[in-house]
């Protein structure tokens, strides 16, 4: 680089590049006695701070490092100037002077993000400085770089993955990782100090001292943001989860010199076994895998390998127990399976067990001796059990006692929150090969999503608030794009997702219609009358933020309830509901083109009204509801499925999982549920595997009510799911600020 020695005068006296003028010119005569020296044409970049930022202009200075400067291209070819006590001439070659300017500007594509006046720039922004200069150095010769007022800023060292060491360790149940990157041949900079230089630090460039940074390609950049998140200060070093591994895997292959030790490279070779297994269905499975189901199988059959666990997380509907049992049968052998599922869900694994896989023995646990029936337990036994029973401490002591050789939590977001006793009991199961299956891993917030693996791979998302710091927070809160890929790579080799639009071309069109209901004035004013009432309660509240949150939700409830029926919040309402006469209207029409319907509410007493109307006008039904009992919930969905019944009333919550109804072909969800998930699971009560005709599911929504807000809402819940499960954005849970603009927002 050269100094512009005293040239920067020259330049804050002519103001900015369009002003710049010669000091000597084309001369007519009397330039023979004057020696002539070769121009320089090489464009030269000028630097000059500007607030945080540069002011940049490319010039030319044809008699090098002294004399006068020019815009490329513009001016006198032949020049005199006063150079070191002595007058100089030179002859410019000027489309050179251009043509190399050119190169030069369209060689750094920094400066194609700022608008340039007449060759000269304003960068503002301080790394975008760095990017040109970094630019411009490898430029080499092509460019003189001159600061007026000597060097500011350099990159002094740049490096990539060739220029670092590491070294991998076991450390009991985790991995250490020690190293340094190699800066030049006399220093070096230790690992854990260059990820402390880049914490809170999202550029590539690293200053190192006053003015010299260290410049980072993106890619080394990235993946060392994903060792900084996927591991944790340890000592001198890091330390990771094994099974963070894979997520570093791209990070490791790429170093340049790797030194581990024999574990780690057992490690790796088990890793590799893994992605080259072939495992066979067993002959025992008496059914015929679908592709995707082939595929569902060997992914289980090689995370077994491994001996790490899993979550199928396929669409409801796309035979989720048939991929589990094929993998238990391949481990039967071995030891006794346990599977948790809801009460409703534990038959449909007997039949499908006596169906599917004949040499397997299921037993539904619960009546009888319950430790004898654990002490007795051999291999090819199915011990089948519901979450209820789980949750009693005396059964979750007995099977927590057991070494399972293969354990399955069906429809696993029932465990979804870490503070309840079901949740507390299936953390204490002991098993080589654990499996979660859910439609719904993550329902509301990412801390179900946490609880889940917590199940499935302890330690592999840390403790709770290390997740919440790491993850959570920053995309709930902050939406941080960044952060959700990470955390997508760290649970993707575990988690298997497929939708039904991905793998079933065979399954029939599915059409969601959402049927405004208009309110009558009477219902208006009610509704209005209680939103005020609700918004004067929480006013005069001073609960605590928790209590809070329970009261504006049971303000909620009222509201939601009103606008199904006005009976359900004054019995003494004497105006009819608008949502039914809409019900009926809708009822009459798909019984006339005859269509079978399922229709679902949350609120059991609302489908007690539905059950009412039904009866008054003669439409054979069927109904379910908590109070079911499981005997009669099977004999009610074989008496449906056979053709007992135009209807069936289910209630959303005891009825969203473990129901085949494909005999209907309609879904009318009576009020929107707070969370879409839970809706998606009961329509996929129709829209599933054995579905012959097209499916419409309708939504009844009253117009201008709490209930159109929450329908809106849907798609933050649905978002929160999806970035991770299939890439796009995410939105956060619902604070209580939100709740409450629900009720105050009209």
């Amino acid at each position: 680089m050269i100094p512009a020695k005293g040239q920067e005068k020259v330049l804050e006296a002519i103001g900015s590049v369009s002003q710049l003028v010669t000091i000597h010119s084309d001369i007519g005569g009397g330039t023979q006695d004057i020696p002539e020296v070769p121009a320089n044409a090489t464009p030269l970049v000028h630097l000059l701070p500007a607030g945080d930022g540069l002011k940049v202009a490319v010039l030319s200075r044809p008699f090098g490092e002294e004399g006068p400067y020019y815009r490329p291209g513009h001016g006198g070819m032949t020049i005199i100037a006063e150079i070191k006590g002595e007058r100089l001439q030179t002859k410019r070659d000027l489309d050179l002077e251009t043509k190399l300017a050119s190169n030069a500007i369209a060689s750094c594509s920094t400066f194609l993000l700022y608008s340039d006046y007449e060759g000269e720039w304003i960068i503002e922004n301080p790394e975008d400085c760095l990017e040109l200069l970094l630019e411009l150095q490898e430029l080499g010769e092509q460019v003189i770089i001159e600061w007026p007022k000597g060097e500011k800023l350099r990159v002094s060292h740049k490096a990539s993955f060739e220029n670092l060491r590491l070294q991998i360790s076991s450390q009991q149940d985790w991995f250490s990782a020690t190293g340094e990157l190699e800066l030049d041949n006399d220093s070096v900079l230790q690992l854990q100090e260059l990820l402390e230089l880049l914490k809170n630090n999202p550029s590539r460039f690293v200053k190192l001292g006053e003015g010299q940074f260290l410049a980072l390609t993106e890619e080394f950049r990235q993946r060392l943001n994903d060792l900084e998140t996927f591991s944790e200060k340890h000592g001198k070093g890091r330390r990771f989860h094994p099974l963070s591994s894979l997520a570093l895997e791209e990070f490791v292959d790429d170093v340049g010199q790797v030194k581990a030790d024999a574990k780690w490279k057992s490690h790796l070779k088990k890793l590799r076994e893994m992605e080259t297994l072939e495992p066979k269905v067993p002959s025992t499975l008496q059914a015929e895998l679908r592709d995707y189901q082939q595929e569902g199988f060997e992914w289980l059959a090689r995370l077994s390998h491994w001996g790490v666990g899993a979550c199928l997380a396929d669409d409801m509907g796309l035979g989720k127990t048939l991929q589990a049992i094929a993998i238990i049968l391949t481990r039967a052998p071995q030891g006794a399976t346990l599977i948790v599922a809801p009460t409703s869900v534990g038959f449909n694994w007997q039949t499908e067990a006596e169906k599917f896989a004949p040499t397997l023995n299921p037993i539904l646990f619960g009546s009888g001796d319950r430790e004898a029936v654990l002490n007795n337990l051999q291999p090819f036994d199915l011990l089948i059990c519901t979450y209820g029973l789980l949750q009693q401490e005396e059964v979750a002591e007995m099977l927590a006692q057991v070494q399972w050789q293969t354990i399955v939590l069906d429809e696993a977001q029932a465990i979804k929150n870490m503070a309840t006793k079901r949740s507390q009991a299936a953390m204490k199961l002991q098993g080589e090969f654990k499996i979660i299956t859910t439609g719904t891993p993550i329902e509301n917030h990412l801390g179900e999503l946490w609880n889940l693996f917590r199940f499935i791979n302890p330690g592999l998302l840390s403790s709770r608030e290390k997740f919440n710091q790491r993850f959570a927070n920053a995309i709930e809160k902050n939406k941080d794009k960044q952060a959700s890929k990470q955390l997508k790579k760290l649970i993707q080799p575990f988690l298997l997702r497929r939708t039904k639009n991905q793998v079933l071309t065979e399954l029939p069109s599915r059409t969601e219609i959402t049927l405004q209901v208009e309110l009558s004035s009477e219902e208006t004013a009610l509704s209005e009358a209680l939103r005020r009432d609700a918004i004067a309660k929480l006013n005069e509240s001073d609960g605590q933020a928790g209590a809070k949150h329970l009261q504006v939700l049971a303000e909620i409830m009222k509201l939601r309830r009103v606008c199904c029926n006005p009976s359900l919040v004054m019995p003494e309402a004497s105006f009819s509901s608008s949502k039914l006469n809409m019900f009926g209207e809708v009822l009459s029409e798909l019984l006339e083109n005859r269509h079978k319907a399922l229709v679902f509410s949350q609120f059991v007493d609302h489908l007690t009204i539905l059950k009412n109307y039904l009866e008054e006008n003669q439409i054979a039904y069927q109904y379910l509801d908590g109070s079911t009992s499981t005997k009669e919930r099977q004999k009610r969905v074989k008496a449906f499925q056979s053709g007992e019944g135009d209807v069936f009333l289910i209630s959303l919550k005891a009825g969203g999982t473990g129901l085949n109804l494909t005999a209907a072909d309609y879904v009318i969800h009576m009020d929107p549920w707070g969370n879409p998930a839970v809706e998606d699971q009961a329509s996929d009560r129709v829209h599933r595997i054995g579905q012959k005709r097209p499916v419409t599911i309708y939504r009844l929504v009253a117009k201008n009510t709490i209930e159109e807000k929450i329908v809106q809402l849907h798609s933050q819940k649905r978002d929160l799911a999806d970035s991770l499960l299939e890439g796009s954005d995410v939105s956060g849970k619902i604070s209580t600020d939100q709740l409450l603009s629900l009720i105050k927002e009209n």
